[in-house]
Formats: structure tokens, sequence, C-alpha cells
């Protein structure tokens, strides 16, 4: 049986995962909306979509991160921004897996789009950070966006846990 103190951890936990996930998006929107045209140019070197899109994901992407970082730090529509946050980084996650299989070794872009000699890091170590950031998501989703809820006898929803 769960104590008080144990859901009180669990929610310091959550809290503080939120709002470094959160950072995490802020600051990895920076370098690409002052940059979007570099920022276009790693995404096509992913080769995944087509050049159509290119230009439209290297726009909106940013600004995406942008206001998701700022909901999870603000907390404010939980439910939907963990829920768009994993999915987010399960494509990041899975693009680089792909590229990986393809024997690809490309520059992640996560975070800056210079391609100044010793930027670029091994892509088994950008597949273990998202790794690890999208282990965070799918808690914060499980805690903000798909906890299991049940109706009250008074006709109100409440939290099972």
């Amino acid at each position: 049986m769960a104590t008080k103190t144990h859901y009180r951890i669990k929610g310091i936990l959550a809290v503080c995962g939120r709002i470094f996930l959160g950072l995490v998006f802020l600051y990895a929107s920076i370098d690409k909306i002052q940059q979007p045209a570099a920022f276009a140019e790693v995404i096509a070197n992913y080769q995944i979509l087509p050049d159509t899109w290119v230009n439209l994901a290297a726009i909106v992407l940013p600004w995406l991160e942008l206001f998701l970082g700022l909901l999870l730090i603000l907390g404010f529509w939980l439910p939907g921004a963990t829920l768009l946050g994993t999915v987010l980084l399960l494509i990041f996650f899975s693009a680089l897996l792909f590229n990986l299989a393809r024997g690809l070794d490309i520059q992640c872009g996560c975070f800056t789009t210079s391609r100044e000699p010793g930027t670029g890091a091994p892509m088994v170590w950008y597949i273990f950070r998202d790794g690890v950031f999208l282990a965070l998501a799918i808690f914060l989703l499980y805690r903000y966006g798909a906890v299991a809820k049940k109706p009250h006898s008074s006709g109100k929803w409440e939290e099972t846990r």
C-alpha cells in the first residue's frame, strides 16, 4: 500500500521532470528559430521527409518546441503537452534509429544547427540521450496525460492511482 509520502515524492519528481523537459524543448528551439535555413539543411540530411516538406518542418517545428516547452514549464494543458512531447520525442528517437540502421552518421540538429568541427557527437550518444528524454516523457504522459479516471458517486470524475 502506497503512502502519502510516496505520492508526494512522485508528484515532486513529476514537476521537476516536466520543468526539465520543458527547458530541453525551450533550449532546443532557440537556435532553430534563429537559423531556419540551417535547420532546414539538418532536416534534409535525415533523408526522411520529401523535399517539399523540409522548409515547412524547419519553420513549424522550432515554434512547436518553444510552445511545448512553455506549456510544460508553466504547467498549462498538461495532458495535451505531455502527449505532444511524447509523440515528438518518439518521432525524433525513431528518426535517429532509422538513420543509424541505414548507416548514416548525421549531425542530430537537436540543440544546434552548427556544422563546426567538433560539434557533432556519435549517433549512439544522440540515441541514448533521446531515449532518456523519451522515458521521462512517457513517465510524464502517465502522470499527467494517461492517468486512469473513474466516475465518482457525485457524478464528477476522479483520478485513480
